[in-house]
């Protein structure tokens, strides 16, 4: 019990960050675009630009505040707007990146290396988990040394 009320107060703790952050990569958005990052002008050019859903001032106000993000359909609104990606405005860069360094490392693999992770990936589970503590004890021992 305690472990679950621990865990969604961490939760909601990441979620206030997450919409905090986009707030501000909105607010930024706004201002590289030519617009002052206020709710007035928010709900102006938004409604201006949506024939299927229209905002109210106290709505968009939230957007700005971090308190809530907007819903799929209205972020590509405001994505198409600014001239930014709907990824990017919500989520930001930071994540984009990782999986890009995660797909660079993949790519600078040679043959052998990705044909000994594919035949990893179909190992049956016990046999993964013994192979992955050796690899492991193997890295943690290179660290050492180096």
């Amino acid at each position: 019990m305690v472990t679950s009320v621990a865990s969604e107060s961490s939760y909601r703790a990441a979620m206030e960050k997450v919409k905090a952050q986009f707030a501000e990569r909105l607010q930024q958005a706004m201002r590289q675009a030519g617009y002052e990052p206020r709710p007035s002008v928010l709900e102006r050019e938004f409604n201006l630009r949506s024939y299927s859903t229209q905002v109210t001032l106290h709505g968009v106000r939230r957007w700005l505040r971090g308190e809530t993000w907007p819903t799929d359909e209205k972020l590509l609104v405001l994505a198409e707007w600014l001239k930014v990606s709907p990824e990017q405005l919500k989520y930001g860069t930071e994540l984009q990146n990782r999986i890009a360094e995660h797909r660079e490392t993949w790519e600078r693999l040679n043959y052998q290396e990705r044909e000994t992770l594919e035949a990893f990936i179909n190992l049956a589970p016990s046999q993964r988990k013994i192979v992955r503590e050796v690899v492991m004890a193997f890295a943690k021992a290179g660290k050492a040394e180096g």
